[in-house]
């Protein structure tokens, strides 16, 4: 499991107060450079080896601006060449948001996904928690 702490800016809030939910993709995103290093270790878009295929983000509690944001990524499924990434995002101890993004490991030059294999599946794997997240 990679962690990483967000601190969040004013400009993150909304009109109601909290953190605006469009902030999670962003920052759900960020927290899985850790995890695109393994493809990719410069983060070099010219090598880049992923896409994206599916997203979703829940949203259980709302995030509140002046307190840490602790965002928790692992791997949930790891299939051929396509893995699921599911990350928490908690403030305070509490689960407030919970997203799984489908990546796949892709040849941008041949348009076809490429199998994981080798060292990259047992870095993976050592990420990999089928468990559900928990509040």
């Amino acid at each position: 499991m990679f962690t990483r702490t967000i601190e969040p800016a004013f400009y993150d809030t909304d009109a109601l107060g909290h953190i605006n939910n469009t902030r999670l993709p962003a920052w759900f995103e960020l927290a899985r450079n850790d995890l695109f290093k393994l493809f990719t270790p410069d983060l070099n878009p010219k090598q880049w080896r992923l896409i994206m295929a599916r997203m979703e983000v829940d949203y259980r509690a709302e995030l509140f601006y002046g307190h840490d944001i602790e965002i928790r990524t692992y791997l949930t499924r790891l299939g051929n060449s396509s893995f699921t990434v599911t990350q928490e995002a908690r403030q305070h101890g509490t689960l407030t948001n919970l997203g799984h993004t489908v990546m796949v490991q892709y040849d941008h030059q041949e348009k076809r996904a490429v199998p994981i294999e080798g060292e990259l599946r047992e870095a993976l794997t050592a990420h990999l928690d089928t468990a559900p997240a928990s509040a």
